[in-house]
């Protein structure tokens, strides 16, 4: 079968082999070998992908995004909101500036929490990392449940109305917009744009990605090295493995407090199911690093109460761990 990186195993195995004279069965060398086989391979995906991706977001902006949702009630509105969470290339650093705006724009609370969910952690990079890396079913198991959580978690949010934990000054500009006292911005002009002023826009946006989390990406890639290479599988099936009940649970609440983007989180995963830890365990880690990064909750102190919060952070917190149940069961038989 044709291997698309295959040169770029064959250059690690001459950098680890042939330059340093290190056998790539050893600890050391099998460490350095994914490290050197990893950053090319992933960080040639996260450029072939942003680029793609950039393009395709030249024809759906933020702020139509943001019409879209206006005016969305109850489940549909949920459903909506988790579809485009999926589809839409944002990721946390604007998926946050965007359920701000969301809200001050009138779109009711859990719709704006499904789609706050939704967005960084059914990432489109992140969709086709995972199909790079761990496969097609893979990937759509952890699609349908992200998605599937994030409708949950906002329809949940939004029934029990905790709109009196939003900050005061987001709900009086709500109430300022829906009353028409305040005027929202006209989006049905929308100016026509070229394709090579779509390109050039994904070149910029293919640039600016890859300077912002190249070293997230080699750093992540370097732990999942020393663990590919020095971690004892045994130690890892004991108490990561699928006879250890509390191991999703373990994961997820270590994966909480943590911030990586997904790209730099992959390649850890990627490591860790190398050395059997169940794929659902290792997910629930990537979805709790992604969905719940601390950055996020500081700029979402902003405009929640801690009440909020702290609710927000415990429904998407069980959900990923209800999440990483099933897709271990899943996947077992």
């Amino acid at each position: 079968m044709f291997d698309p990186f295959y040169p770029f195993d064959w250059l690690a195995t001459q950098i680890v082999s042939g330059l340093m004279g290190i056998s790539v069965k050893s600890p050391l060398g099998s460490s350095l070998h994914f490290f050197f086989y990893d950053v090319p391979k992933v960080l040639t995906l996260l450029a072939v992908i942003s680029f793609v991706i950039g393009t395709l977001q030249s024809f759906m902006s933020p702020e139509k995004v943001r019409h879209f949702l206006e005016g969305k009630r109850t489940f549909a509105g949920n459903i909506m909101a988790a579809m485009l969470g999926a589809i839409t290339p944002f990721c946390s650093c604007s998926a946050v500036p965007l359920f701000i705006g969301f809200l001050r724009a009138g779109v009711p609370l859990g719709v704006t929490f499904s789609y706050l969910i939704s967005a960084p952690m059914v990432d489109a990079v992140a969709i086709f990392l995972l199909w790079s890396l761990f496969g097609l079913q893979a990937t759509l198991i952890y699609v349908g449940f992200g998605v599937s959580l994030a409708i949950l978690a906002g329809f949940i949010i939004g029934n029990f109305k905790l709109e009196k934990w939003v900050e005061p000054s987001i709900i009086k500009m709500q109430q300022l917009c829906q009353t028409g006292e305040v005027e929202t911005e006209d989006e049905s002009f929308s100016p026509v744009i070229s394709w090579k002023e779509r390109i050039s826009e994904a070149q910029f946006q293919t640039t600016e990605i890859l300077k912002s989390v190249w070293l997230y990406v080699v750093i992540g890639i370097a732990i999942g090295a020393g663990i590919h290479g020095y971690a004892p599988t045994e130690l890892i099936t004991q108490w990561a493995g699928r006879d250890n009940s509390f191991a999703v649970l373990i994961a997820t609440l270590i994966g909480v407090p943590l911030y990586t983007n997904v790209a730099g989180v992959l390649p850890i995963a990627e490591a860790l199911v190398n050395k059997g830890m169940p794929l659902g365990t290792v997910l629930s880690f990537t979805m709790a690093v992604t969905a719940l990064s601390l950055p996020q909750m500081i700029i979402l102190k902003r405009v929640l109460l801690p009440q909020l919060l702290f609710i927000f952070i415990g429904l998407t917190t069980v959900g990923i761990i209800t999440v990483g149940y099933i897709f271990n069961t899943l996947l077992l038989y």
